[in-house]
């Protein structure tokens, strides 16, 4: 989950300024944390409270109501009683990752990953593009190696994971989409050696930098085992004191690592 938070703040300030280069500086002065976060840990503390989870999405969206929500999205976000609007925008599965990591079997992570996205992205492909980043959270969390992620994703879910990311690259444009952010995504992981090397995969890609960088951090934090530690204390520093406690609750509650052992 701090992958995920990580990767939302390293990628925040390439949303809108794409670049095709793994050679970045990981935390720029203006980096901060977006919706991605504001999000993944509504989900973690509706996963913990037992709550429904667009209740937790309200309140929390709402405690932070300037983090570059979609305007469909700040619509719903903002109206009590407003339902799913079929959407298959990338939201669904940039914050997600608190499923994988909380939840103890295969039936379990993609009941709890549909519930988190049907909501409010209730498309097939965003239901698919949730269900997909969860699994691969709770594979890599539970020792899968990249190739049976991979296998696993593709036979169930039907991406399209063959592709290197030099191939993907030069012609790859913003996507705001599940079908469109998902598969690059994973990619990024298994193509990576650690996670600051996946994230910089992500990012390197030139679309929605942020949402690449939370799903693909979230894979690579629950594959590595955790962050760096000096990514770590760059999270602390970007987190409202309310959204680290919540966060840090529900590592120790789930027995999520923090920090990668060295």
């Amino acid at each position: 989950m701090i992958g995920a938070i990580a990767g939302d703040i390293i990628g925040s300030v390439y949303e809108f300024a794409p670049i095709k280069t793994k050679d970045f500086n990981l935390f720029r002065h203006d980096c901060k944390f977006t919706d991605d976060t504001v999000l993944t840990i509504a989900v973690a503390e509706a996963i913990m409270k037992g709550e429904n989870y667009a209740k937790a999405m309200r309140r929390m969206g709402r405690d932070y109501p300037n983090r570059s929500y979609g305007q469909h999205f700040y619509y719903w976000l903002m109206e009590d009683g407003a339902g799913p609007y079929n959407s298959f925008g990338n939201g669904a599965a940039m914050r997600v990752s608190p499923v994988g990591f909380a939840f103890h079997n295969e039936q379990d992570v993609l009941r709890e990953a549909a519930r988190t996205a049907e909501v409010s992205h209730n498309h097939p492909e965003g239901i698919k593009g949730a269900q997909a980043t969860a699994l691969a959270v709770f594979l890599a969390r539970h020792g899968s190696s990249r190739d049976d992620i991979k296998s696993w994703i593709e036979g169930r879910f039907g991406y399209d994971l063959e592709r290197p990311l030099e191939s993907i690259r030069p012609g790859y444009v913003f996507d705001v989409t599940c079908q469109g952010t998902v598969p690059e995504a994973l990619i990024s992981f298994l193509e990576s050696e650690s996670y600051e090397d996946a994230v910089r995969n992500a990012v390197s890609l030139g679309g929605d930098a942020d949402t690449l960088a939370c799903i693909t951090g979230g894979i690579a934090h629950a594959f590595y085992g955790g962050v760096p530690d000096w990514v770590l204390t760059k999270v602390k520093a970007a987190l409202s004191p309310a959204l680290l406690r919540i966060t840090e609750e529900f590592c120790s509650c789930y027995g999520v690592s923090l920090a990668a052992e060295e």
